[in-house]
């Protein structure tokens, strides 16, 4: 378990990727955090550390967003409406757990049944207004 404290979207988005760079295919982060904590800011950090040319968003209504790069590829979820396991199921979830991707979930919370063993869990926690308390547990990598 690792634990960094981030004071702004720019130190979050390094500590992501400076992570990115140890991650394998097949590697599923599940995120704790609330709205706003900066999940979507991580995700930021590990596109670019993936060193995918994206622009990212938060994928909240398309449910998944896609970036792919030469090497390696990215799924960014967002669960938060996802209230059941036909939810689940009907995003075509299942099908990304194919071991080549990389998965990104927000709102890992509502699926937590469903997550795959294995799983890097990152909690991120506001302690102000641009500072986070961030922890990494589930794989000695990080």
């Amino acid at each position: 378990m690792k634990h960094f404290i981030s004071h702004s979207p720019k130190e979050t988005e390094q500590i992501a990727e400076a992570m990115a760079r140890k991650l394998r295919p097949g590697d599923v982060i599940a995120f704790e955090g609330g709205l706003g904590a900066g999940k979507t800011a991580f995700t930021r950090g590990l596109v670019r550390g993936l060193q995918i040319p994206a622009d990212v968003s938060s994928p909240t209504f398309a449910l998944v967003n896609e970036y792919r790069g030469e090497e390696r590829t990215l799924y960014h979820f967002d669960m938060y409406r996802v209230e059941s396991f036909e939810d689940l199921y009907s995003t075509g979830f299942f099908d990304y757990l194919d071991g080549e991707s990389i998965l990104a979930i927000e709102w890992s919370e509502n699926i937590f049944g469903a997550l795959p063993d294995g799983v890097i869990t990152v909690q991120i926690e506001p302690k102000g207004e641009d500072c986070r308390e961030i922890t990494i547990k589930g794989d000695d990598r990080f």
